[in-house]
């Protein structure tokens, strides 16, 4: 479990430090003495956008195969010392950012900060773990395959973006999988894991000294310079399309989405308003209550907006009886036209801003939660002092704002749909 955050006195910038370090990286620190505990998030610009165009799915292997094994530990030993230390490590990846998670008993600190080192300067990609985890990434990208919500989820990236780094698998392929070899996750942990790339957020019972020469030990031994492929901004394709994958099953999977808006974009703040009330997961939810509690199509129906490092996109998804989803996809289409011609209400605006400021200090309860969004900030370049900001921002947004930014990112409301099974009357476009 993660360690409980005290409520807030002071404002969210006045207690986060930045940490510089000798070797050049620097981490938002929170110092918090509630419990003796240690969460350390780190984030490198990259992610699976900088996988080899024919090799898919590098950046995910490595992301499995970092905490196998490492320095004088192999797999079975590092795991061992792990447990023994009560240490949480795990690394992930997305589209666009490799990252990975550490959190510790504070008193475990310097193990734990030395156990981060290990995998990051020297990993060892033993031949036991490396297959291991090879089949596990097999084993669920043939569920994947299979399985319609991911096959939606995947026709929708290949279709949107063609030839792009955006329309590949992040998982990889069947085809692509038995190519990767420890030279790919080397020479993938060269170019993309660089102390210039290297986002930190640190929350828990260390002082900034102390974490300046931990960061320096952990990450000092990393290459001063990321050496990213270039990625193109691009917009989706496809849209006011449709492309329908047979499937034999009784209900379709349904992917929907259009542009949408970049994350520092000045209309964001009123596009997040706009989205929540249009179907931003909620039971108000303009598309949650039309399609499931007025006409029972689906059990869940949801909006969202992604604003990916070079692309920006507005989507959703939903999945329904196959021969009520050309209806279902009639009425998504018909709110989301509702929503662009004449916007929110004043009592959808009213609620929806009450919900999104009341419910952000969920995002800071957990140290861990805390750290991660010390992160993304960094990533997104909003400043430090955005966590305070931030609902004021999103008090301020006027019903003309949202009915201006519902406009234009909604626009005529045209959508690309990928559908995943056999809907009845519904054929691809």
């Amino acid at each position: 479990m993660n360690a409980p955050v005290q409520p807030e006195r002071a404002s969210h910038a006045s207690r986060i430090q930045r940490v510089s370090t000798r070797c050049g990286v620097e981490a938002w620190l929170v110092e918090d003495y509630t419990v003796p505990l240690v969460a350390l998030e780190f984030a490198a610009l990259g992610g699976s956008s900088q996988d080899p165009a024919g090799k898919p799915g590098v950046s995910y292997f490595l992301s499995g195969i970092l905490d196998e094994g490492a320095g004088p530990y192999d797999s079975a030993a590092f795991h061992e010392r792990l447990d023994e230390f009560a240490i949480e490590l795990r690394f992930h990846t997305d589209r666009d950012v490799f990252s990975g998670h550490l959190r510790t008993l504070a008193k475990r600190k310097d193990e734990a900060f030395d156990m981060l080192r290990l995998c990051l300067a020297e990993p060892r990609f033993d031949d036991e773990p490396m297959e291991r985890v090879r089949h596990q990434i097999e084993a669920g990208i043939r569920h994947e395959i299979n399985d319609p919500d991911s096959m939606a989820s995947r026709a929708f990236f290949e279709t949107a973006f063609p030839g792009h780094p955006y329309g590949r698998a992040v998982h990889g392929s069947l085809e692509s999988l038995p190519t990767i070899g420890r030279d790919d996750l080397l020479d993938y942990r060269r170019r993309v894991i660089a102390r210039d790339a290297i986002r930190i957020g640190v929350v828990g019972a260390i002082d900034a000294a102390t974490l300046s020469a931990a960061l320096d030990s952990i990450f000092g031994d990393l290459p001063a310079k990321a050496e990213r492929a270039p990625v193109a901004d691009v917009k989706p394709a496809a849209i006011g399309t449709r492309k329908v994958i047979d499937l034999d099953i009784p209900q379709s999977s349904v992917r929907f989405g259009g542009p949408g808006l970049a994350r520092r974009d000045p209309d964001w703040i009123p596009g997040l308003v706009v989205n929540h009330i249009l179907g931003g997961g909620v039971f108000s939810a303009r598309l949650f209550r039309e399609v499931r509690e007025k006409r029972g199509l689906a059990y869940s129906v949801y909006s969202h907006l992604a604003p990916l490092q070079h692309a920006a996109m507005f989507m959703g998804g939903t999945s329904t009886k196959n021969e009520r989803t050309a209806e279902s996809i009639a009425l998504i289409e018909s709110e989301i036209l509702g929503m662009a011609e004449h916007g929110p209400t004043a009592d959808e605006l009213d609620k929806a801003k009450k919900y999104l400021i009341g419910s952000y200090a969920l995002n800071f309860d957990t140290s861990t939660k805390i750290a991660g969004q010390l992160v993304r900030i960094q990533l997104d370049d909003l400043g430090v002092d955005y966590m305070d900001r931030r609902n004021g921002l999103v008090q301020a947004v006027t019903l003309e704002d949202t009915a201006r930014v519902a406009k234009r990112l909604l626009g005529e409301g045209k959508l690309l749909v990928t559908v995943v099974g056999r809907p009845v009357g519904l054929y691809s476009e």
